[in-house]
């Protein structure tokens, strides 16, 4: 006989199985990512139908099985329906549990995740609807929490080169920072362009030193050596990245909805190259707000 354990879970993905269940992913505080069938999900009337449903928490009765786990009985213990009503929220919401679902691990307790990732689908669900800068903000809030939970948060206090703070300068409109990916956040410009400058005259030298009738103009620098800049940052920009940090979002003034959503582009960019994969769901976010803002991406 099969062996049976409790747990309370919220709902991350659904595949469908056969003729009438599904295979329902799980994120548990307790056992981490569960993957069990829903045996009738699909079926008009069955029981499990809404409780294998997105974003739905449920306490669950689970028996093991060879490969896969089979719920028998589910409880509702909390539903996010304002998220469906509203196009932006549940594309949010959908690129939140993408990250979850690729850092969750299975077998091991997860109940750090498991209410953050739930603390950030309360706030999306109780932002008022058409607030796209909003749900920018919190979609741009969630990812660096996540990011943070899993130990790979961008650097954005301090220069990744100098080690200097960094320090929005909203007094001139031309003021700019630069973000690298891969060497893992804000580069300021001054000590990129010292240091390419430096590396270039080094290889030079090098060349000389190698080929001596060698023209210096034909040395080639190694581009590994000098950290590539991903993205461009202004003042508002900065600023918006370095207050992700706080438990609540800060309101800026004068932040805007292209601000937002070039904080999004850059999150996204890193945490795609932390994750290992795409974030399929972002393409919804630039549809939505490519149509409701005029935003281009």
């Amino acid at each position: 006989m099969s062996r049976t354990y409790k747990a309370t879970g919220i709902n991350l993905k659904t595949q469908v199985l056969g003729e009438s269940d599904k295979i329902v992913t799980i994120l548990t505080p307790e056992f981490g990512l569960i993957r069990a069938v829903a045996p009738g999900a699909r079926k008009h009337n069955s029981s499990l139908g809404g409780r294998s449903g997105m974003f739905v928490v449920n306490e669950l009765l689970i028996a093991k099985g060879r490969s896969l786990d089979k719920i028998t009985q589910a409880q509702t213990l909390k539903t996010y329906p304002g998220l469906a009503k509203d196009l932006g929220k549940l594309a949010a919401s959908q690129y939140l549990a993408e990250i979850v679902l690729s850092q969750a691990l299975s077998e091991q307790p997860q109940e750090e995740l498991y209410e953050l990732f739930n603390e950030h689908l309360h706030r999306l669900e109780a932002l008022s609807n058409a607030n796209g800068s909003g749900v920018l903000a919190h979609l741009a809030h969630g990812v660096f929490h996540l990011l943070a939970l899993a130990g790979v948060t961008p650097q954005v206090q301090v220069c990744c080169l100098s080690g200097r703070s960094l320090k929005p300068d909203f007094t001139d409109p031309k003021w700019q920072i630069g973000f690298s990916v891969p060497t893992g956040g804000t580069i300021c410009l001054e000590a990129w362009k010292r240091l390419r400058t430096e590396r270039e005259g080094d290889m030079r030298e090098m060349g000389r030193d190698q080929y001596p009738m060698a023209n210096a103009q034909t040395v080639v620098v190694h581009r590994q050596e000098i950290p590539v800049i991903s993205s461009r940052l202004g003042a508002m920009e900065l600023a918006l990245l370095q207050h992700l940090s706080q438990p609540e979002i800060m309101q800026i003034d004068g932040a805007r909805d292209h601000n937002w959503l070039y904080v999004e582009q850059i999150l996204r960019q890193y945490a795609q190259y932390q994750l290992g994969r795409p974030i399929r769901s972002a393409t919804l976010i630039d549809s939505y707000f490519a149509a409701n803002h005029d935003a281009t991406i």
